[in-house]
């Protein structure tokens, strides 16, 4: 089984554990800063129809409509997508990365923009997906990455694969994945590589402790060629 396989494993094993997590806000970093700051951040550009790509339960694409925004998510896990139609509507589809990356047909033709919210976990899996999202997504429109940011990270001066767990979590999480770290300079080499042009950097703090959280990378998808 691959490193991939393995991380969608453990989001199918802890998919109720999740919802649940989302549901009563027990992630302290989201609910006092990145969740605000990633909405924010889309809010912020002129965009109005947006891809959520590993949408999870959902909470990022039904808060975005809220604001008058037409959101559609995608996620591979097909628990997290039956509970976010049941409580958010039919705006939700089943989708790995690797179909996206082939080019599957979403409800939606294209998309002014897309987001990732802490989603991009493995690493050929997230280089293909970037690569691919001319598919969804019009020219010049943009994409919303946020990331952990390489000061919450140790070792971080070289990309690789980092041991990952549920630690953290009061619920009883299972299965264990580890994911793929980039520096800064690699996100700049595969941004590169996908036709994505930096716009905008954001570092969000903690309110606290002042330390940085994330990185949110504003990007605009750029004429091929």
């Amino acid at each position: 089984m691959g490193k991939a396989d393995k991380i969608i494993e453990s989001w199918f094993a802890n998919a109720d554990n999740w919802i649940a997590v989302i549901d009563n806000a027990e992630i302290e970093s989201r609910k006092l800063c990145t969740n605000q700051a990633v909405i924010q951040s889309i809010l912020s550009y002129p965009v109005n129809t947006i891809l959520d790509i590993g949408c999870g339960e959902g909470w990022l694409a039904g808060t975005l409509r809220s604001y008058g925004k037409l959101s559609y998510g995608v996620d591979v896990v097909p628990a997290l997508i039956e509970n976010a139609i049941q409580k958010d509507g039919n705006f939700y589809q089943l989708a790995s990365y690797a179909s996206l990356a082939k080019g599957i047909q979403l409800a939606i033709g294209s998309f002014d923009a897309a987001v990732m919210n802490f989603s991009l976990l493995d690493k050929n899996d997230s280089e293909n997906l970037l690569k691919s999202l001319r598919r969804y997504v019009t020219t010049d429109g943009f994409v919303f990455i946020q990331t952990l940011h390489t000061a919450a990270i140790e070792d971080n001066e070289r990309s690789g694969w980092r041991e990952g767990s549920w630690n953290g979590f009061k619920r009883a999480f299972i299965k264990p994945y580890n994911w793929y770290f980039r520096t800064l300079a690699d996100w700049y080499s595969l941004f590169a590589e996908a036709g994505l042009k930096v716009i905008e950097i954001k570092e969000p703090l903690h309110p606290a402790t002042q330390k940085p959280l994330s990185f949110i990378f504003v990007l605009q998808l750029q004429t091929p060629g």
